[in-house]
């Protein structure tokens, strides 16, 4: 992403400065040895112009909390100048102006892996269009669009594969294995075809694909100040006035106005407004890196602090897409001839049955027909006309208007977790199919992870029937199942969490927006393009797997334990160094060197954060 004017102008002024006060400084040095009369008025030009733009960012931002670094820098320089201290005063500008420098050089780094995903949004995209191509803006894309992928170009938009696909998700998930995809699987923006050429059918604009959406959770998350940051420019404020308050003392005490002088080049709440938020930022791009995007810093804090997490279901704990597990012939039909026109009926409905039976069906190749006269029970079943026989798939109150149902085994024991559907084929039984909504294989992994993580309690919180919801609970270990809830119940859910410790909610779908906007920490399952739980989320799942959740809580903490250590050492030195030249120990010009040692120290250390 291309730096805008006033940007790219400031870092140019800052650049700039950074020069000019390195080149003073190194002159009025040379000219003390050799022409000693005029290295102060050097030393002093080297000085000003520093000061000037520092004064005037002051008078710009006075009222803002970051004042008081600047209001401490220009103390220094402009005392420097007035008691005849031109070095001390060209040193604290080379100080201020490399530690700006060192700022942004660190906060640049911290932020790579969240600006790579701003600087790889593609612009426009190779639709098929009457027999040729043409290359079009993005914005012009509409649904049910081919679009051609080359290889080495990026998924521009969600949609299906009209043939097989190999994707490299690395840079945007943090998975490491190619993605081999069949024709006709989901595939969402942001991913780089590895493979041969492939066409894509256009499943949503490009306004509303899952890349353009994280790309508005980047910069969200890049402009919003942690509550952290704000609270150290609050503290610098007061640290500037105790710093006056033991320069002054010093002074009165000693009667040297250098002693007063030498406690304002030492004092420094640099470590505080500069390494605290470079810590932060840090740990928002190692999670950006695991494949978890959280929404800034204040979003971050609170990561660090969960105690409980709660899990939906479905699209969560499992896979969210129902599978066939089994299928159970019951008459002279052979299980794949009952398959093939249970899923052909299946092609008309939109429940996740059908779906489940669809998939199952072209796994196998099986050639599927078209239905006719289909009628549907919304949530019950479906029954139509396949081939010209009479089919229906449902549940067994749906079964018992197509044939009696005595004629099929009782509901009796079955696969924990798996659903039951029966089939019907010309008024006889024709099978009982065993569907379920698999679980992740990182499901039980991570969540034994995250009681190592610190996590102290787990709760499943579903809106499915008790007896999947604790199947499911018990293969994970979670501590409670709480089953059948809706929206409204999940949210009273997490309410009552809340005592127990800060909670962590992890979900996917509309129905958990509301729990995720309650939670102190809302993390959403966003890799399949949702719209809704993102939004009410505080940080967004970039990759299909729940593993990364717990290594974002992992950097979390250990990016808000770098963050406190920097500011808390940064500003203890300072404070020891400040003591010191009270005591007449340092002179201005070691007072001012201290300073940038413990600003780089307190950087250095803050860039721990990036490191795995």
């Amino acid at each position: 992403m291309k730096q805008s004017d006033p940007a790219a102008g400031r870092h140019r002024l800052r650049r700039s400065l950074l020069g000019w006060a390195a080149g003073g400084l190194a002159l009025g040095l040379l000219l003390r040895a050799v022409w000693p009369a005029a290295a102060p008025l050097v030393l002093g030009l080297a000085t000003l112009p520093v000061l000037a733009v520092l004064l005037r960012d002051i008078l710009r931002r006075l009222g803002g909390g970051t004042a008081g670094f600047d209001l401490l820098s220009a103390l220094s320089m402009s005392g420097a100048l007035a008691l005849g201290e031109p070095l001390a005063g060209a040193v604290v500008a080379l100080m201020f102006t490399s530690g700006t420098f060192l700022r942004d050089f660190a906060e640049g780094r911290a932020r790579r892996e969240m600006t790579a995903l701003l600087t790889r949004q593609p612009r426009q995209a190779t639709r098929h269009a009457d027999g040729a191509l043409e290359v079009v803006p993005l914005t012009t894309l509409r649904p049910g669009d081919r679009l051609l992928i080359r290889q080495g170009e990026m998924v521009p938009v969600d949609g299906h594969t009209l043939g097989p696909a190999v994707l490299d998700a690395t840079a945007l998930t943090g998975e490491a294995m190619p993605l081999r995809l069949p024709a006709g699987d989901p595939v969402f923006s942001g991913a780089i075809n590895i493979g041969e050429a492939f066409d894509l059918l256009v499943e949503r604009p490009a306004a509303e694909s899952t890349y353009a959406g994280i790309i508005r959770l980047v910069e969200q998350a890049q402009a919003e100040r942690p509550p952290m940051a704000r609270l150290a420019d609050r503290w610098a404020l007061g640290f500037l006035a105790a710093t006056v308050a033991i320069g002054g003392a010093a002074w009165l005490a000693s009667g040297d106005p250098l002693r007063a002088l030498a406690v304002l080049m030492v004092a420094t709440p640099c470590p505080l407004i500069l390494a605290v938020p470079v810590a932060l930022v840090g740990g928002l791009s190692r999670a950006a890196a695991a494949g978890v995007l959280v929404k800034g810093g204040a979003a971050l804090e609170a990561l660090a602090r969960v105690r409980v997490m709660l899990l939906d279901q479905t699209g969560t704990l499992t896979v969210g897409q129902i599978r066939l597990v089994e299928a159970q012939p019951l008459g002279a039909l052979s299980a794949e001839e009952v398959l093939r026109l249970a899923a052909s009926l299946g092609q008309a409905s939109g429940h996740a049955v059908a779906a489940g039976l669809v998939a199952a069906a072209r796994h196998r190749g099986l050639a599927l027909a078209a239905p006719e006269e289909v009628q549907e029970a919304t949530g019950a079943g479906v029954a139509g006309r396949v081939e010209g026989h009479a089919v229906a798939v449902g549940g067994a109150e749906f079964i018992a208007n197509h044939v009696a149902p005595g004629n099929f085994p009782p509901d009796g024991a079955h696969l924990p977790g798996t659903v039951r559907s029966l089939v019907a084929v010309d008024g006889t039984p024709a099978a009982v199919l065993l569907l379920a909504d698999p679980l992740r294989p990182e499901a039980s992994a991570t969540l034994a992870a995250a009681r190592a993580a610190g996590i102290q309690r787990v709760v499943l919180l579903s809106g499915n029937r008790a007896e999947v919801a604790e199947a499911v609970g018990r293969q994970v270990g979670a501590d409670a199942v709480l089953a059948g809830r809706s929206p409204a119940e999940k949210v009273a859910a997490v309410l009552r969490e809340k005592p127990e410790g800060p909670v962590l909610m992890l979900g996917d779908g509309v129905k958990d927006a509301p729990a995720l906007a309650t939670a102190d920490v809302g993390v959403a399952m966003g890799a399949r393009g949702a719209a809704a739980n993102a939004q009410a989320a505080d940080a967004v799942v970039l990759v299909d797997r729940i593993d990364g959740v717990v290594e974002a809580i992992r950097i979390a903490r250990r990016s808000r334990r770098i963050a406190l250590q920097s500011g808390g050492a940064g500003i203890g030195l300072a404070t020891a160094g400040m003591l010191a030249a009270a005591a007449g120990w340092l002179t201005p010009v070691q007072g001012a060197l201290l300073q940038e040692a413990i600003n780089v120290a307190a950087i250095v250390n803050a860039l721990r954060a990036l490191r795995a």
